[in-house]
């Protein structure tokens, strides 16, 4: 068996990352039907695809719940654990809440890979953990045939900073806090094309934690956020303007993207999830003039991990939200805005 350090763990797996998600066609397949019941105190369950679970307890205190795994999208073990992990927490900067434990979810092929190789794993698991100022307090592991890590994750937010998914109100500007591109990255990293300048942002930005989340769930003015990750931009976008029963527009020209990104479009390195999901939500979308509608085919339903909070802010507060988003090194411009419902769900403008 090769030591540790020489282990390329994402050849031991088919997809990578958020990546590797069902398709969200037939994940609603999946879904059809399902019901949790009638729980007064569950203010958020599954039926409106949100970020997590959200339960009152006393007061206004909320409690909130969620888990994240998937298959190596790196090939270090380290940078797996904490992929995966910043990628789990974001989950409850996305309701506006912050996190308060983790426990670790370890599928390890034990006769194909090295224990050390999951050591390291779990050591970049409690690497981000600290960051995010929780313990990653248990967990549970099985054998399996790939490698698979993530989190379940509690967190905690008063009632009335709880941010959900489907609460946006036409007007409201639209942000998004970190750039697009990490599933065209991660494929280029698979293939063995991405350029070595090129790594550093590609783990900076998979690895840095959506913090802000925390503070903006104490702005009135935010009414709706989510995270961006596997179903892609298009698809998150598509979810909280259909949940909000408005329709969206999206400035593609001021989308903030990793720098690089043309280079792998143009050898043509999608990840396969990036068709899936056009498949799944092109019906909704229209093109205007003057967009560059193949760059923005294979841009917008890019899956991504650990990508940046989708914010819907009322103008009024826009500047107090920039300021977060600036503090936090985010980017900070209004990519959009959403309207009333119209003949699509989403209007992509040059």
């Amino acid at each position: 068996m090769e030591p540790t350090n020489e282990l390329k763990l994402t050849q031991f797996s088919k997809g990578g990352g958020c990546g590797c998600k069902i398709a969200p066609s037939v994940l609603q397949e999946i879904l059809q039907g399902g019901s949790s019941g009638s729980f007064p105190n569950l203010l958020v369950g599954h039926g409106s695809n949100d970020d997590a679970a959200a339960w009152r307890l006393q007061g206004e205190d909320v409690v909130i719940s969620t888990t994240d795994f998937f298959v190596p999208i790196v090939d270090d073990p380290y940078d797996f654990g904490r992929i995966a992990s910043a990628n789990a927490i974001s989950d409850v900067y996305a309701m506006g809440g912050r996190p308060l434990l983790a426990i670790a979810i370890l599928g390890w092929p034990v006769e194909k890979l090295p224990v050390a190789a999951a050591q390291q794993v779990l050591a970049g698991a409690r690497a981000i953990c600290a960051e995010a100022g929780i313990p990653l307090a248990g967990g549970h592991s099985i054998d399996t045939s790939e490698p698979i890590f993530g989190l379940a994750v509690t967190g905690l937010v008063k009632e009335p900073d709880l941010k959900r998914n489907n609460t946006a109100q036409e007007g409201d500007l639209l942000f998004l806090s970190k750039p697009v591109g990490v599933g065209v990255f991660a494929t280029a990293l698979k293939r063995g094309l991405l350029a070595e300048e090129h790594y550093a942002p590609l783990l900076t930005q998979m690895t840095a934690l959506n913090k802000v989340g925390a503070a903006l769930g104490a702005v009135e003015g935010v009414h709706a956020l989510t995270d961006v990750t596997g179903f892609g931009l298009l698809g998150h976008l598509l979810e909280m303007a259909e949940g909000s029963g408005l329709s969206a527009e999206l400035q593609y020209g001021k989308l903030p993207k990793l720098d690089g990104l043309d280079t792998y479009l143009q050898q043509r390195t999608i990840p396969d999830a990036t068709f899936r999901n056009w498949n799944s939500y092109n019906k909704e979308v229209q093109f205007e003039k003057g967009v560059n509608v193949m760059e923005a085919f294979n841009v917008l339903p890019d899956p991504q991990t650990n990508g940046g909070l989708l914010i819907a802010v009322a103008p009024e507060a826009a500047e107090e939200v920039q300021e977060l988003l600036r503090k936090e090194g985010c980017y900070a411009e209004p990519v959009g805005r959403f309207i009333a419902k119209g003949e699509k769900r989403l209007l992509v403008l040059p």
